[in-house]
């Protein structure tokens, strides 16, 4: 008996070393710019000023993340473009790049062809603009900031690159006892542009001059070197530390991915239930994912909800899903991960091909896929689980699997329930795998059929869909998860909860 259970183990992990070779496709390393004036590039010998930029590299993994300074002194928008800086940046951008641009200092004189009009801009964000002729006949056409910033993003755009918009980081100006702010002006314009094209927008101004403000003027004064506007290395230090602190709050913006890791995070994975569409109630649907994180201290624990509506355990995985989010996944983080409703779809029909076998085993079967027309090994429920499982403890993560959430069917006034399928077979997966399991659909069918079925469908499910909660629905689920973690043993994830 027990060469047969140190056989099937064998199996089991060969099977998971296939899968993983298989799925861990290496990605081409991606390069975040930061175009800007002196207060992101700045330094060098015989001067101790130091822009954010020039440390900005340290807060991410350089393995998977290079940062490239193209900032230089005495720029603002028009003359970072007018001499050629710009086009250098685009010219090396790829697809999957960042950029982060933050302009401002330079931008206020009024442009003309004078030396202290060389680098001014119109104000603003329209679309009016002012002629110039230089002595040597060269003319030029000036635009407001706003332009400017719109041409960065748009440019980065056409390049498959991801933009992001900083405001200026503030002066160390006070006024009544209160750090100027640019929210007036140039920072009020940086995130209007930013919302006009879709960008992302850090409002640096804020963040650094709420800082500014609790620590007091006498204490600031101490982060500047000869003037008010640029930084020592330690101030330096403490904006770029604010950039990361934007970059972790930016919703949908993958560059928060590259960073250093600071604290855990909680992933979770599996099909609509979990989150629905965009998880923004579209339709009036929810998955309990997306109330879940108000449980967890998000200043000890970061919560992403990966999962994705239509997706089987099989196609979660084969359609690379499951290999984004094992880039991402680190040790010490957490992973919850609940499937079936798709799983029981057919193998190999035209309309999705995302079914798996029923069971729990080592059940193989090669098919033709008639939707990526290609041959396919395809493997049982419990099987594709069983892979994400052991890839995730090989990264040093703690799985938790979940039975699937009961749908609104009901037989002889209770709730039906898969515990003699993929409820159970989730649970023999996390039994042989020694994984904590949740019985997320007995414990929810408890509830139901407490609350009796007439007060279940006018609550959580609306009147033609019968597996997607509402709202209501969804915060139930996502209260009962919660509990549950709260009693799995020897399981690190409930010290995250709050109190």
């Amino acid at each position: 008996m027990k060469h047969k259970s140190i056989l099937k183990s064998l199996v089991i992990f060969a099977l998971a070393l296939f899968f993983t070779a298989f799925q861990q496709l290496k990605e081409e390393k991606k390069t975040l710019y930061l175009i800007g004036d002196s207060t992101v590039r700045n330094g060098g010998e015989g001067t101790l000023q130091r822009g954010w930029g020039n440390f900005l590299h340290e807060f991410f993994d350089s393995t998977k993340l290079a940062v490239s300074n193209q900032a230089m002194a005495g720029r603002s928008t028009r003359t970072f473009i007018k001499e050629g800086r710009w086009d250098k940046v685009l010219e090396a951008l790829k697809p999957g790049d960042y950029v982060i641009m933050q302009f401002g200092h330079n931008e206020g004189s009024v442009p003309d062809i004078t030396k202290a009009g060389y680098r001014g801009v119109l104000r603003g964000l329209g679309e009016e603009t002012k002629e110039l002729t230089w002595p040597d006949g060269t003319l030029e056409t000036v635009h407001t900031y706003g332009w400017y910033l719109e041409k960065f993003i748009s440019d980065t755009k056409a390049k498959g690159a991801i933009p992001i918009i900083a405001s200026m980081i503030p002066r160390n100006k006070f006024q009544d006892g209160e750090t100027e702010r640019a929210n007036q002006d140039f920072g009020k314009w940086a995130k209007e542009a930013a919302r006009k094209q879709g960008a992302s927008f850090i409002d640096l101004n804020s963040i650094v001059a709420d800082q500014y403000d609790k620590w007091g003027q006498e204490v600031v004064k101490g982060l500047f070197e000869k003037d008010h506007t640029h930084t020592n290395e330690a101030g330096a230090r403490i904006n770029a530390w604010s950039i990361t602190e934007g970059i972790r709050n930016l919703e949908n913006c993958t560059l928060k991915d590259y960073l250093t890791k600071d604290k855990p995070t909680l992933f979770l994975i599996g099909d609509s239930t979990v989150k629905n569409g965009q998880g923004d109630g579209a339709g009036g649907l929810w998955g309990w994912g997306d109330f879940i994180a108000p449980y967890f201290d998000k200043e000890k624990i970061k919560v992403q909800n990966h999962a994705l509506g239509g997706t089987s355990s099989r196609t979660f995985q084969t359609y690379g899903h499951w290999e984004k989010v094992l880039e991402k996944l680190e040790p010490g983080d957490y992973l919850i991960m609940q499937f079936g409703h798709n799983d029981s779809s057919p193998l190999d029909d035209e309309a999705r091909a995302r079914g798996t076998i029923k069971s729990a085993g080592l059940e193989a079967e090669k098919i033709y896929n008639p939707i990526t027309k290609r041959q396919e090994t395809v493997y049982s429920y419990g099987q594709y689980l069983r892979q994400m499982i052991l890839t995730a403890k090989a990264k040093g993560v703690t799985p938790i699997v979940c039975s699937l959430i009961p749908r609104n069917n009901w037989k002889d006034g209770k709730i039906i329930t898969a515990e003699t399928d993929y409820g159970l077979w989730a649970k023999q997966v996390a039994d042989d795998t020694e994984t904590a399991f949740i019985d997320l659909n007995q414990l929810v069918a408890n509830q139901y059929n407490q609350l009796g079925e007439e007060y279940v469908k006018a609550h959580f499910f609306n009147e033609t869909d019968h597996t997607h909660t509402i709202e209501e629905g969804a915060e139930l689920n996502a209260e009962i998860v919660t509990n549950s973690i709260k009693t799995l043993p020897g399981n690190g994830l409930k010290a995250f909860l709050k109190d």
